[in-house]
């Protein structure tokens, strides 16, 4: 498997990452290699990275740039059969672009970088791969341009013939485009190279907001693919069609769709997030109910090992043993947590925050030095925070959909929290706002002036220049790990997994992997997933619910001690998050279910349809030309004997017949489709009965089965009838249906 990402987040010593993305494909990498899965990483080698966060005195963040020293780095060059460094080179706008191949070895996963920051290029082309993020519209479209084309030519280079593709977010879509290239350069027809292509590739989309959903004017697109569509033997229009949806703007090319269909396999990053994004997606597939739009669900995880802080992973190695290194995903592994005596687990706590108190006092004195800070100013940053009161963590990308600053929404209420004498809280808060993310700025200004209040100044703190190292710290020392998104934008979020495991319980809103993990045992939910039209009314809401939660529950849980000290109930809610999600949440569950769903399918598939010199694919590419120039011609008719009063129970029988325009009766698939009545009259979340093929009737051939009312209430049925081919992979991709 060929894993192809534009982040990579492996640890603060390789700063190739910014954020979620990157820390999921990092421990996906780690994950594989634990199991031994046959997969390499492919990437870029960013000779700045991703920024480095300051703040100004005014709390306005200052992105900083320095170079990496990859002599330093865990990076090495990847050498040829001749010694020097190997090279690859891709045509941008007739530039040839040349790029050296760099590799970090994860365990026992190479991951392949790539850089353009070498002699044989001109300024502006070893500027490709400078930052991560970076530069304006045609850098980020030359960075995709190297990730998907260069990467492929990078994996040939190396040696490294992978049979499935995934595609982590449609950064790397345009790699699709250069497969189906170097199988026609081989002799292939286009139709059939897609087949072979789509069938062996599986795609990630990542988040339902429309910024990682990246689209391009199609003026600027056109200059750097044009001539890929010569290759291809397609006209520029028919290129074009293939990066966009019904609705979207006609002058933007998109990935995300792109992406979508040149995949057979196609997921969300939670169980929401693949029902929000089926719901997205659904015009790519017209005539299909959103329910069965062909985009499924992979939960996100997190890799154990590496967010464990050193005084936990000790604790859970003498009371669970050497399996949780084995197999995390164990559940039986987990549910010894329960063994730990309640005592020791706190222990574990308390030191964990000490050390986050301890770390935060000495970033925030250097943070205010940097700054030109009075004495007075540093003497107080060595009494911010204390070591043992409750701890409230906020740290992740500051983009506005994520509410960074809901509570700030009553700062009188919050004020009292934070300074009552009998049951204090302390908030920490650390992030990156993109560079170009304005408004993402200015929630971190307003936490800065917010904490300069002399009330609550050494109760609430930001962070500066959020990386692996201080997630680490944040996600162990906490009591609360808090998320408060506008659902269903946050598509599944890690960190509050890396907390799980670390003995932090989640506050949260119940969306992305919060959805399926929250149970009232293991945490606490902000609202029940309620919907709202305005986002104002949302916010108050959700705040009010948040502070009730804070005041009502989570506080007084948490000072609720007995005659030793010790907060028995809130240690055997940590208990109880361990032990049930530890081993649900984890990149070991996600990258065998990833193997399960996606890469043994697609490795099948790759090896059939290629077998032959690719006859397989040949004969599919033909049938389906064959079908789409017959299939306007299909009619389909049918007949229930079901009307009127029914009781649970009974069946009813249905009779269709279908006009196959010489298609023969294995060709299709004809299926009834029941369920109650939708508000524009068709079957709601229906269940399908495939009909069986009976014989012919005169000029149409007719198919029969069953339907039995299993609920009371009206009953809708609707018949469909669509191509079937057992060499398709994805059966509804690229859909042709037709209904009555």
């Amino acid at each position: 498997i060929a894993y192809l990402s534009l982040e990579f987040g492996l640890d603060t010593a390789l700063p190739i990452y910014s954020g979620g993305l990157g820390i999921l494909a990092g421990d996906h990498l780690k994950s594989a290699s634990d199991l031994g899965l046959p997969l390499v990483g492919v990437g870029l080698l960013y000779g700045n990275g991703y920024f480095r966060q300051a703040l100004n005195i005014d709390g306005w963040q200052q992105e900083l740039y320095p170079p990496n020293d990859w002599s330093n780095m865990p990076v090495h060059k990847q050498l040829g059969p001749d010694g020097t460094q190997l090279r690859v080179q891709v045509t941008m706008a007739g530039t040839q672009v040349h790029a050296a191949i760099w590799r970090a070895q994860v365990g026992r996963v190479p991951l392949y970088l790539l850089d353009t920051n070498i002699d044989e290029n001109p300024p502006e082309l070893r500027d490709i791969t400078a930052s991560l993020y970076g530069g304006d519209r045609e850098r980020r479209l030359r960075q995709e341009l190297l990730l998907g084309i260069g990467g492929l030519r990078a994996l040939d280079a190396v040696g490294v013939a992978p049979t499935v593709f995934h595609m982590n977010e449609g950064h790397s879509a345009f790699l699709g485009l250069e497969r189906i290239r170097t199988l026609i350069e081989d002799g292939l027809p286009f139709d059939a190279a897609f087949e072979q292509v789509a069938g062996s590739t599986v795609f990630t989309t990542h988040t339902p907001v429309p910024a990682g959903n990246e689209v391009f004017d199609i003026t600027l697109v056109r200059s750097y693919l044009e001539p890929l569509a010569v290759d291809l033997g397609l006209t520029w229009d028919t290129l074009l069609d293939l990066g966009q949806a019904p609705g979207q703007s006609e002058s933007e090319f998109g990935m995300t769709p792109l992406a979508l269909r040149t995949s057979a396999f196609a997921n969300g990053v939670s169980r929401l997030h693949g029902e929000v994004s089926r719901g997205m997606w659904q015009s790519l597939w017209p005539g299909l109910p959103v329910d069965e739009v062909p985009i499924s669900s992979v939960t996100n995880g997190i890799h154990p090992r590496t967010w464990l802080s050193r005084e936990m992973g000790q604790l859970l190695d003498r009371y669970l043993g050497p399996r949780l290194v084995e197999s995390p995903h164990d559940q039986t592994v987990w549910e010894r947590v329960d063994k730990i005596p309640p005592g020791e687990l706190w222990r574990v706590k308390q030191r964990r925050r000490e050390r986050l108190v301890l770390v935060t006092r000495e970033r925030l004195r250097r943070q205010l030095e940097q700054r030109g800070a009075s004495r007075t100013a540093l003497r107080e940053a060595d009494e911010t925070l204390r070591p043992d009161i409750l701890t409230l963590g906020f740290a992740r990308r500051f983009a506005t959909y994520k509410r960074a600053t809901l509570l700030f929404r009553q700062a009188d209420r919050l004020a009292r929290l934070l300074t009552d004498t009998d049951r204090p809280v302390q908030l920490m808060f650390s992030g990156k706002a993109h560079p170009a993310d304005t408004p993402g700025k200015e929630l971190i200004q307003a936490i800065v002036r917010f904490a300069q209040d002399p009330r609550v100044r050494q109760r609430i703190v930001f962070v500066e220049d959020y990386d692996i190292g201080l997630s680490r710290l944040m996600v162990s020392g906490c009591d609360i790990w808090l998320n408060a998104p506008r659902r269903p934008l946050e598509a599944s979020g890690t960190s509050g997994m890396k907390a799980v495991v670390n003995g932090v319980l989640n506050v949260s809103v119940p969306d992305g992997w919060w959805d399926e993990g929250y149970a009232p045992e293991v945490g606490w939910s902000i609202g029940r997933g309620e919907s709202y039209d305005d986002p104002d009314e949302q916010d108050a809401i959700e705040c009010d619910a948040l502070f009730n939660l804070l005041e009502h529950e989570v506080i007084p849980l948490f000072y609720q001690r007995d005659a030793n000290g010790l907060p028995r109930e809130w240690v055997a809610r940590m208990t109880a998050s361990m032990s049930r999600l530890g081993a649900v949440f984890n990149t070991h569950r996600m990258v065998q279910e990833y193997a399960e769903w996606g890469y043994l399918p697609a490795h099948r598939a790759a090896v059939s349809l290629a077998k032959d010199d690719h006859a397989e694919a040949l004969s599919l590419a033909g049938w389906r030309r064959r079908v789409h120039e017959i299939w306007p011609q299909v009619t389909i008719r049918s007949e229930a004997d079901g009307r009127g009063s029914l009781v649970v129970g009974q069946v009813i029988p249905v009779s269709v017949w279908a006009g196959l325009a010489g298609l023969n009766p294995d060709e299709v698939t004809v299926e009834v489709a029941a369920g109650p009545p939708d508000v524009d009259g068709s079957p709601q979340h229906p269940t399908y009965v495939v009909a069986r093929h009976e014989g012919t009737d005169g000029a149409e051939e007719r198919f029969v089965t069953e339907v039995q009312c299993t609920t009371s209430g009206p009953l809708v049925l609707a018949v469909r009838i669509r191509p079937r081919n057992p060499s398709a992979v994805n059966p509804l991709s690229p859909l042709l249906l037709t209904w009555e």
